[in-house]
């Protein structure tokens, strides 16, 4: 599922019938989730934490903004904290499917909107700046809300979106994309902060002063200290005793969790502290943190045990906390812990049904879920096949030439099961929001003409939704042909299953696209999607007759038995 992390920062921390009024508004809004509100009484300042789809982000973010702007009042404002606006700063941040370009992208439209509508200058930062000296957010807010209207007469800080116009209410905002940062500690067995302290210099960024054979600190020919960098970038890092859990720690933020994974620094700090003779305990998080950072570390300690990384995602979560003592303080659930579990992690979700209770709520009177959520099952049962045999030909005797690309096929498996299991629900979803769109009343010609463009949108999104499975199902044979070809010969016959429930999966997908292109007024997007979708069911036929002929002389079949 496409997600993005949005965190506003609100110009008030005290009044909470203010604050409330700007959270109700998230809950308004479909395809978004609050996650927190963090009110702060000395800095007057609440943070607020939400998670969604591209577009539900894209609506809740202009939405609590114009409500921020409407009664925060900023010509009243005093707090501890730095400000120029309502909404002071308002980043975007990838958390599952989406690039830092597409949050790039997100900030661009929101802050066009912003400006535009509500009349609010609006100034982009971090990855999203249009100039290096814009990207450190220090530099816009330098002034804050007191010497913005000066700010603004400058033609240098003339604002990025909105008109270089002093508002006295709602102040200026900040907007743009940036990395999720990750709050870890890793726990030491000892109560000497000094120790803890000598690690976190070692492996920081910033890293100490370089000293020479006589440990005196070096200078240059100007007489400045000269640093000598850390082991890592993205990492700034202190150490400090805990009384409460009475042993000191080594306590960063990883500010590019994908540039410096916590599991890399996990095991650095584990060298280092040997080094001094001490031992790690364990780790643990503070807040949350995206579901790839935990997958990648479960993907990391297999592989230096010499095991497959084609495991489920609970199974990589799971190996995850135990390797690196996540659990060592405290209880480390993924459901509070991981990220996406807050929108994944759905009580309705079909994909938390049991096998009887999915097909009697199929088998029911209700339209959804319907025959596109079925082909997205019988996708993900394919791969799931695929990954099977790949699982059960890694490194076994007579198969350990081709272990490299079982390894792949079965990480790969892996990934397109989960992307199938969400297109069972979001098929259903999208088939919903058709209905609703269609349900709405419209007393006028303008809220006619707007009920119109909505239906029209839904529907395009529920005919996106199987042609992605179907595109899918396609790329799934790809995996049972390799299966079929080189996986353990006593699983051939799972290879064929996986090929034949992938060829299912992409007709059940392609039926779906056709029933929906009718409802679409929009001609190039029929024409498009009914040409793609055409090449692609041929060659799901095509790939399924090829993977047949491989199993069905493997098994000693007839060409005729098909």
């Amino acid at each position: 599922m496409k997600l993005i992390e949005c965190v506003p920062n609100f110009s008030e921390g005290r009044d909470m019938k203010i604050i409330d009024q700007i959270t109700d508004v998230v809950k308004e809004i479909e395809e978004v989730t609050l996650l927190d509100a963090d009110p702060g009484d000395a800095t007057n300042r609440t943070v607020v934490t939400i998670i969604g789809t591209p577009e539900g982000i894209k609506e809740v973010a202009f939405q609590v903004i114009k409500k921020a702007s409407e009664i925060i009042d900023m010509s009243k404002h005093k707090g501890a904290h730095g400000r120029m606006g309502a909404t002071d700063v308002c980043p975007f941040i990838p958390v599952s499917e989406v690039t830092m370009e597409d949050c790039v992208r997100v900030s661009e439209e929101v802050g066009e909107r912003v400006g535009r509508e509500l009349g609010i200058p609006v100034y982009l930062y971090e990855y999203s700046a249009r100039t290096e000296e814009r990207k450190n957010l220090a530099n816009i807010r330098a002034g804050e809300y007191e010497g913005l209207e000066k700010k603004l007469r400058d033609p240098h800080w003339k604002p990025d979106f909105g008109e270089a116009k002093f508002n006295p209410h709602a102040g200026a905002t900040v907007m743009g994309a940036r990395e999720f940062l990750i709050a870890y500690n890793i726990n030491l067995n000892t109560t000497d902060k000094k120790l803890a302290k000598e690690i976190a210099l070692n492996i920081r960024e910033k890293g100490r002063w370089k000293r020479d054979e006589n440990n005196k600190i070096v200078r240059d020919e100007k007489g400045n200290k000269v640093r000598q960098p850390g082991k890592f970038d993205y990492c700034k890092a202190v150490g400090w005793y805990i009384e409460e859990y009475n042993q000191a720690q080594v306590s960063m933020n990883l500010t590019n969790y994908k540039i410096t994974p916590f599991h890399l620094v996990f095991d650095e700090v584990c060298r280092q502290a040997d080094k001094l003779g001490l031992r790690v305990t364990g780790s643990e998080l503070v807040g949350l943190i995206p579901k790839d950072a935990m997958i990648a570390a479960g993907k990391h300690y297999l592989r230096k045990q010499g095991k497959s990384v084609g495991e489920s995602e609970s199974e990589l979560v799971r190996i995850a906390i135990q390797s690196m003592g996540l659990e060592d303080i405290s209880p480390f659930d993924p459901k509070k812990k991981i990220i996406e579990s807050y929108v994944e992690d759905r009580p309705d979700a079909l994909v938390n049904m049991t096998l009887a209770g999915f097909a009697d709520e199929l088998a029911s009177d209700s339209p959804a879920p319907g025959g596109g959520s079925v082909a997205a099952l019988a996708g993900a049962l394919s791969v799931s096949l695929s990954a099977m045999v790949a699982n059960l030909t890694y490194m076994k005797k007579g198969y350990k030439d081709v272990s490299g690309e079982m390894d792949e096929l079965s990480e790969k498996g892996q990934i397109m099961k989960k992307k199938f299991l969400d297109a069972i629900d979001s098929d259903t979803d999208a088939f919903n929001r058709v209905m609703k769109a269609m349900k709405k009343k419209a007393k006028t010609p303008e809220a006619e003409e707007e009920k119109k463009k909505e239906v029209e949108e839904a529907t395009k999104k529920a005919t996106l939704v199987p042609f992605e499975v179907l595109n899918m199902a396609v790329e799934s044979l790809d995996l049972a042909m390799e299966a079929a070809m080189k996986g353990n010969k006593n699983s051939v016959s799972d290879a064929g299953v996986a090929a034949l429930t992938a060829c299912a999966s992409a007709h059940g997908a392609y039926y779906n696209v056709m029933i929906n292109l009718p409802g679409i007024e929009d001609e190039k997007f029929k024409t498009d999607i009914t040409m793609k979708a055409n090449k692609a069911i041929e060659k799901a036929d095509r790939k399924l007759k090829e993977v047949q002929v491989i199993v069905n002389d493997a098994l000693g079949l007839t060409p005729s038995v098909v």
